[in-house]
């Protein structure tokens, strides 16, 4: 039943994407970065850790998972550091994703050549 609700909700989570993109001017960039702030809003309100228990992977993989761990990253550290916890804490959780993200488009920019 966990790849089930782990598809439905990737899915959902892509046709929302997809009824934006078709139906408005936003550009994928606009898109992006809404689904990243819906993520953090959601789970500001601990909304997002209930459909990471329901959908599992399916609420971990798409973007609005990048908002979830910048919230959430950021709210543990609050709790130790104060206000500057804020700071501290927002790249805690997503620093690994970032660096692997870095690394693999410098590799896939010397072995693929940009079109015209």
């Amino acid at each position: 039943m966990i790849y089930l609700n782990a598809f439905l909700c990737a899915g959902i989570i892509c046709v929302i994407g997809q009824i934006i993109l078709d139906n408005t001017k936003f550009t994928p960039g606009h898109i992006t970065t809404i689904f990243v702030v819906i993520g953090a809003f959601l789970d500001s309100f601990d909304i997002y850790d209930k459909i990471v228990l329901w959908a599992g992977g399916g609420a971990l993989v798409p973007i609005t998972s990048f908002g979830h761990l910048l919230i959430h990253g950021a709210m543990d550290t609050v709790n130790n550091f104060g206000v500057m916890g804020l700071f501290l804490g927002m790249f805690d959780l997503t620093s690994s994703g970032i660096v692997a993200a870095i690394i693999f488009s410098f590799f896939f920019s010397l072995i693929f050549q940009p079109k015209d």
